[in-house]
């Protein structure tokens, strides 16, 4: 299964990326996190000890010049557009509690037409792990999906949109949904979190009609507490778990009602 989590900065995609892959893992899935974010959170979500020596792979010149045949700091010259990936994962993934995570980077967006070897690396990457791999895979993105194309789009079994009760968070899930439709990824959803009151739950249904709701997160101060003290999020909050619970509990319902259909 192949799952990627986007939306608004804060709204808590980072948490709940986090909790399912806990989830998965303790299960007896094997699972590969990815941060996909320019703002790298999910490392310290997951509850890894020193998350800030951990280097994304956009970071990695010598890796990149490697394997894109380029040398370091020279732009404008000819480089390689199919690199080789599929050793990658193994050598740079981290491992913590039966997760394994790798930490991919900012797509650098440059000028128009800018295709640098940074970026024809992430992209190869994104594409192994998304079509050549056979485990869970839990993205952790940003609002834009930069790392996803067409090519990589119908590899995904789910793009979960997390919203909560305001209207920029909903503009930004408007927004990556057209991303989503863009490059042909058919297969969305959202997760309300920061869920206080059933008005909470009705604003987002009503305004979000076109998307399915696969749970909503309800909003508790033990998880920003456990936050603030740098303390595993997944032993703070029993009912928040049990929310991520029955959205991973619907998730394998409907790959394995596609799997026999």
């Amino acid at each position: 299964m192949k799952i990627a989590i986007s939306g608004k900065g804060g709204v808590g995609k980072t948490l709940l990326a986090s909790l399912l892959a806990h989830i998965f893992a303790a299960s007896g899935y094997s699972v590969l996190a990815i941060d996909a974010d320019p703002d790298a959170n999910l490392a310290a979500t997951l509850g890894f000890a020193h998350p800030e020596d951990i280097v994304p792979i956009s970071e990695m010149k010598d890796l990149i010049a490697e394997r894109t045949e380029t040398q370091p700091g020279r732009s404008g010259a000819y480089f390689k557009l199919n690199p080789k990936v599929d050793d990658l994962p193994e050598k740079y993934w981290q491992k913590l509690d039966g997760i394994r995570l790798m930490v991919m980077g900012r797509i650098k967006k440059g000028g128009t037409g800018c295709y640098c070897p940074e970026n024809t690396l992430l992209k190869a990457l994104m594409s192994h792990l998304l079509l050549a791999r056979n485990e869970v895979i839990i993205m952790d993105m940003e609002a834009g999906i930069e790392h996803l194309g067409r090519a990589t789009a119908g590899a995904v079994d789910k793009l979960i949109v997390v919203v909560e009760p305001g209207r920029r968070s909903l503009e930004t899930a408007r927004s990556i949904n057209g991303l989503a439709e863009d490059i042909g990824l058919k297969n969305i959803a959202a997760a309300g979190n920061k869920i206080r009151t059933q008005s909470d739950r009705d604003f987002l249904i009503s305004s979000l009609p076109d998307l399915e709701f696969l749970g909503f997160i309800p909003y508790d101060q033990a998880i920003v507490d456990a936050d603030l003290a740098n303390q595993p999020l997944v032993d703070a909050s029993p009912v928040v778990m049990n929310e991520v619970k029955n959205i991973y509990q619907k998730l394998i319902t409907v790959k394995e009602t596609a799997r026999f259909k």
